[in-house]
């Protein structure tokens, strides 16, 4: 069975209107987050988790645009974020196992403290700022009414 968003209704997403309010926010937010990415003043682990923060608002900004939000009341509404974006916005997979595999080192940084290696954070903002520009192309050919 091939997977959908609506597949995953009630599962790990709900079904929304899109919003040009939520998406325009979100996008902002993302930009923000990737310019505190890549400021020298701050700990490479806050660096690294604002390039990440980045990526999942626009995985959520493309969820928005598609008329869903994922469930944040269950755990994994990261990881679903991040790995429905060949769904939502067409993103290869390739691209989406790097994210994740972001995802997953800073789950591991959160919870155990680890240190960020600057090659990681570097990857991150490399990512943030791949996937903005990714997702400002998808809207402006798929959804020009939400920005």
């Amino acid at each position: 069975m091939t997977m959908s968003l609506q597949n995953l209704v009630g599962v790990s997403l709900d079904p929304i209107a899109p919003a040009q309010a939520t998406v325009a926010r979100l996008l902002a937010a993302a930009k923000r987050q990737i310019a505190d990415a890549q400021s020298a003043a701050i700990s490479t682990e806050t660096r690294f988790a604002a390039a990440y923060t980045a990526i999942r608002m626009l995985a959520d900004a493309a969820l928005n645009a598609n008329g869903y939000r994922t469930l944040t009341s269950r755990p994994g509404h990261h990881q679903t974020a991040i790995q429905t974006l060949p769904l939502t916005m067409g993103v290869p997979a390739q691209t989406v196992q790097v994210l994740d595999a972001l995802r997953k080192q800073r789950h591991l940084t959160e919870y155990s403290g680890d240190l960020i290696p600057d090659s990681a954070l570097q990857e991150a903002v490399l990512q943030a700022n791949a996937l903005l520009a990714w997702t400002h192309g998808w809207l402006r050919r798929e959804h020009p009414e939400l920005l």
